[in-house]
């Protein structure tokens, strides 16, 4: 099977050794996203919200990026700092995506890259 790097410079660049985004036959693996501003690389500013909107809109671009959208994922996986936060990310995943919702798991973590509060990865399928 043929993989397909995807990358765009709407979306972050990878800050390690790594991909945004591969392409397997009609699967999309997406790597984290965390809250940066893909112009500048620098982490936005502000609360688990405005960082949830920053990851999901990268994550958006990258999507896009892939030739799909947000409503081709199946599968996401969200990684908080602090679970107090669950309910407002929740809030803000429901901006991005309707029902039928994608699969997902929602993880405390003790620690994300550059500091952020919050991380999306996902899987998408044409």
């Amino acid at each position: 099977m043929t993989r397909q790097i995807i990358q765009t410079d709407t979306a972050p660049a990878a800050i390690g050794p790594y991909s945004q985004a591969v392409r397997a036959g009609n699967t999309v693996y997406f790597s984290g996203q965390i809250p940066l501003d893909p112009a500048t690389g620098n982490l936005v500013e502000g609360d688990i919200e405005a960082q949830a909107v920053r990851a999901f809109d990268n994550l958006k671009a990258v999507a896009e990026a892939a030739g799909g959208s947000l409503d081709k994922m199946v599968r996401l996986g969200l990684y908080l700092t602090d679970l107090g936060q669950f309910a407002k990310v929740n809030e803000v995943m429901q901006r991005y995506f309707s029902a039928p919702f994608p699969a997902r798991s929602t993880i405390e973590v003790s620690a994300l890259p550059k500091g952020a509060l919050f991380e999306v990865d996902a899987v998408m399928v044409d």
